[in-house]
């Protein structure tokens, strides 16, 4: 059972991750190239973030 659930996760992150070059695939290459030019204390932090926000759907979703 938990193994279908993380599979359907893993599944959705990939869709979702796919959605923005789909969509507009030249200001999805403008924002990695943005990405990478940012600091390693910048990426720490917003990967942070983004781990935290993640954290908190979560658990307002369960």
């Amino acid at each position: 059972m938990m193994w279908t659930e993380l599979g359907t996760a893993f599944a959705l992150l990939i869709i979702f991750e796919g959605i923005m070059p789909f969509i507009n695939p030249s200001r999805f290459r403008q924002t990695l190239q943005a990405m990478a030019e940012l600091n390693d204390k910048t990426l720490r932090i917003v990967g942070f973030v983004s781990m935290l926000f993640g954290l908190l759907l979560l658990y307002l979703v369960h």
